[in-house]
């Protein structure tokens, strides 16, 4: 397979850690291509969209380890058609660039795009997990998006709970992620002019959301892989912090789904397919989906050490099934079209 990684600069890879080295790893010891290319390298020549990408190679014996594989690994620069790659594996940080995704529109016919370009339009922000249908709250969390500075008091006002969770529309890795007390008022009007203005004069959108109980204790990631949990994992917050993404300073546990969990899973994968994002990181909360990560979700190395597994192999195995079952429809509709037209 030819397969065109479009993510976050090979210098900014952390390999001890990094989710995307450890795919791209498993590729190349499967012997497919792989070149990985920035969204900025996305152009177009002649009506036809290329990217400017780095095509990856390895002299000499193949390193055993992702960690290895990135000090040896060797780099030829090449600008080359997108529609020529059987897979575009999407793995760029968010905030999504929708530049990028209008590029992408021109080869979505000819290339599996993982994750597909209308659910990743969907899903790239928090907004997305908010708006998905459960009226019972059975397992989305009330949630509140506006950027009206009025409306949000008023809800913290009339909500029967002592504290809420703010946070930013369009963020990641827990950054802006902060607990509010509703009888911290002042604070509380300061806070919401903080997030919602902004420089340029332009406003943003920001979330309000019920406090789950036990969040202090942590959540769970699960890494989803068409429509089915794949691995899982305890994030713990640090003493001295509410947030437990490992990028704050959280620490991780071994953890095994429960019951509600595999269930939450099972109703929300259903919908996760339909809507094209088969590689997908869900944060919970005591059984309460918080967060539907669709752009690059990690995890997958400590998940990896926690269980004794290989979640790329998963990754790598699924997205072979896919391109294989593409070739041979294609090969099928080119056979009959044959017949018709020999008829």
């Amino acid at each position: 397979m030819n397969i065109c990684f479009i993510m976050y600069p090979w210098d900014k890879v952390e390999p001890t850690k990094d989710s995307t080295l450890r795919i791209i790893h498993e590729c190349l010891k499967r012997k497919h291509r792989v070149v990985t290319a920035s969204p900025a390298g996305l152009t177009m020549r002649n009506s036809v969209t290329n990217v400017f990408g780095s095509v990856l190679s390895v002299n000499g014996p193949f390193p055993a380890t992702a960690q290895s594989l990135y000090k040896k690994v060797k780099m030829k620069e090449k600008m080359l058609p997108l529609a020529g790659f059987d897979v575009i594996f999407m793995r760029a940080n968010p905030p999504l660039d929708i530049m990028m995704l209008n590029f992408l529109d021109s080869v979505k016919d000819d290339v599996f795009i993982l994750n597909d370009i209308q659910g990743l339009r969907e899903a790239n922000n928090k907004l997305y997990t908010a708006s998905l249908d459960d009226p019972s709250h059975e397992y989305i969390p009330a949630t509140h998006v506006s950027k009206n500075k009025e409306y949000l008091k008023r809800v913290i006002k009339e909500s029967t709970q002592d504290r809420m969770i703010l946070k930013p529309l369009d963020g990641m890795g827990g950054r802006g992620v902060i607990v509010i007390e509703k009888d911290a008022v002042m604070n509380i009007t300061s806070l919401l002019d903080f997030y919602i203005s902004s420089n340029d004069g332009q406003s943003n959108y920001v979330i309000l959301q019920e406090y789950i109980e036990g969040a202090e204790h942590g959540d769970v990631r699960v890494l989803m892989l068409n429509g089915e949990p794949i691995g899982a994992m305890k994030r713990v917050p640090a003493s001295d912090d509410h947030r437990s993404n490992v990028s704050a300073g959280g620490t991780v546990k071994r953890h095994s789904l429960s019951k509600q969990e595999k269930d939450m899973c099972k109703v929300i994968g259903r919908r996760l397919v339909a809507d094209g994002l088969y590689f997908v990181g869900l944060d919970i909360i005591n059984g309460k989906l918080i967060e539907v990560n669709v752009c690059s979700p990690g995890g997958i190395v400590n998940i990896n050490r926690l269980n004794k597994t290989r979640l790329q192999s998963k990754i790598v195995d699924f997205i072979e099934n896919v391109v294989k079952y593409r070739s041979v429809a294609a090969q099928r509709r080119s056979e009959y079209r044959e017949k018709v037209q020999n008829a």
